[in-house]
């Protein structure tokens, strides 16, 4: 290929404020250019002056009301191609691919993907009743919280945030496996002391303690239960301060600037694809048809096995993403699987982190021959899907396909969706479930999703009175996926699961 098509990522930035002072503090926007300055100095070029394609990754935490344009500004720059992006965990490795392309197809030279938050101190000056003196926030601005795109049963239920809905997949993914609850904990214990030992690593961290498996998993007034079986230390971590960015050019444009062969990570190509947005409509819940497309894909670039990635960043907001990841992969459970330490322990910048973990794979990568570093990014609900396969050496030849969609291939793969019942009476079989803590540590409810003898689905409530239920569902050495409960109107918006006096299970 021509040079000038080849692109390259060349500078990665990361930034943290640990400030505890608001009135200190650096806003987002600051953050961002902080990022940005950081990855022109790792690059050793001057890259910014040119940069004409930006994109800024959404941002929750002080939303302005045009932060491309107010960046741009900023470096003195008009860039042909200026986003701000939709919401989405995996929206920057998206980023990095499609800047990747502008580059291949001649519509970029200097491409830049930054994003950054400041939760940190936006909560701390709200608590104190501080104004805080940054650049205009966008009244208008509309953030996600995950009911728009929820069934209304399920904001009805409470149960439309991310910490109540990915456990419906650890649950069901430890039925699905064979794992007993305690088995499981396990698991989700040893990877998450794995990765806040990376995190422990990193300067760019914010929190930088490493934890024993039993320090993660086990309840305690430090470690509160969120929602079964989660645990704080287990959730990702919003409240941080911390910036990122990615800089990319053409080969050309790098050996003109010259910039060192060593710094130069190629993309070998990657992928996309989705599940329905609405979590209710989805097949089942123990595996990810959009996520093992698109890993599928990803192991074909690097040869067909997982094996050959020497580094890897695996979307870790909760335990079962990386888990559902590493058996697709087929990797055991002790292998090496974020470059970067989560989203619990390294902080949890919201859209952003997957912007850090490209500038953390970027520096794994380099300085180590024919090396492959597998970047794979989530959104929503287990919904949205993206991995990138970075490169060390050039591939052999090829562009970047133009399309990365695997969608078709999740599709096909999909089994009918159950109707969804929202009025009903008798008997329905446990099919995941989750309990929701209160702050001080007791169960406030428990939330089911069900299936009826006839294949219908249904979610209903379990409230904290019922202590038989409630046991069964807390059980550490036996499976309640599959137990049989009787189902009866709670409210006029809600139904209610309970066991009766003797539990069955339901035939396999």
């Amino acid at each position: 290929m021509n040079p000038d098509r080849i692109p390259v990522l060349v500078g990665v930035g990361e930034v943290i404020d640990r400030s505890r002072d608001p009135a200190t503090a650096k806003e987002p926007l600051q953050l961002m250019l902080d990022a940005l300055a950081e990855a022109e100095r790792d690059a050793g070029a001057a890259l910014l002056a040119a940069l004409d394609s930006l994109d800024v990754v959404c941002e929750y935490s002080w939303p302005y009301i045009d932060a491309p344009g107010m960046i741009a500004a900023r470096l003195g720059v008009s860039p042909r191609h200026a986003l701000y992006g939709e919401t989405g965990g995996e929206s920057p490795v998206r980023f990095i691919h499609e800047a990747a392309l502008r580059i291949q197809r001649g519509e970029s030279a200097v491409a830049a993907i930054v994003g950054g938050e400041a939760a940190y101190t936006t909560a701390a000056a709200w608590k104190a009743g501080v104004t805080l003196n940054w650049a205009a926030r966008d009244a208008k601005a509309k953030l996600l919280t995950g009911r728009e795109f929820s069934a209304q049963t399920a904001i009805d239920h409470g149960v439309a945030v991310p910490t109540n809905v990915y456990p419906f997949y650890e649950n069901a993914t430890q039925a699905h496996w064979g794992q007993t609850p305690e088995a499981a904990l396990a698991e989700s214990g040893q990877i998450w002391s794995a990765f806040s030992k990376v995190a422990a690593g990193s300067p760019a961290a914010w929190g930088q303690e490493a934890f024993t498996a039993e320090e993660i998993v086990q309840p305690s007034e430090k470690n509160r239960l969120i929602a079964w079986p989660y645990t704080k230390r287990m959730v990702a971590n919003p409240l941080v301060n911390q910036g990122a960015a990615v800089l990319l050019t053409s080969l050309a444009k790098a050996r003109e600037l010259g910039i060192a062969e060593e710094k130069l990570i190629y993309l070998r190509g990657g992928a996309a694809a989705s599940e329905p947005r609405d979590y209710l409509q989805r097949d089942q819940y123990h595996e990810s048809h959009a996520q093992n497309a698109v890993l599928n894909a990803a192991t074909r670039i690097a040869g067909g096995e997982a094996q050959a990635f020497t580094a890897m960043e695996l979307y870790s907001c909760f335990p079962c993403v990386p888990k559902m990841a590493r058996r697709t992969l087929k990797l055991p459970v002790t292998a090496p699987m974020s470059v970067t330490g989560g989203l619990s322990f390294f902080g949890a910048p919201l859209n952003n982190y997957m912007t850090h973990a490209a500038a953390n794979l970027v520096r794994a990568l380099r300085g180590q021959p024919q090396a492959l570093g597998l970047l794979y990014g989530q959104g929503e609900y287990v919904t949205k899907h993206h991995a990138l396969v970075f490169a060390t050496t050039p591939g052999e030849g090829q562009a970047l396909p133009e399309s990365y969609s695997v969608q078709a291939e999740a599709d096909a793969r999909r089994g009918t969706v159950p109707p969804l019942l929202t009025d009903y009476s008798g008997p329905a079989t446990l099919e995941t479930f989750t309990i929701v803590y209160t702050r001080e540590g007791q169960p406030e409810c428990g939330t089911v999703i069900a299936r009826t003898p006839t294949g219908e689905r249904l979610m209903a409530r379990v409230p904290a009175s019922d202590s038989t239920a409630m046991a069964l569902l807390t059980r550490l050495d036996a499976q309640p996926v599959g137990a049989v409960g009787e189902v009866s109107r709670l409210d006029a918006k809600r139904l209610k699961w309970s066991l009766p006096d003797e539990p069955s299970r339901a035939a396999k």
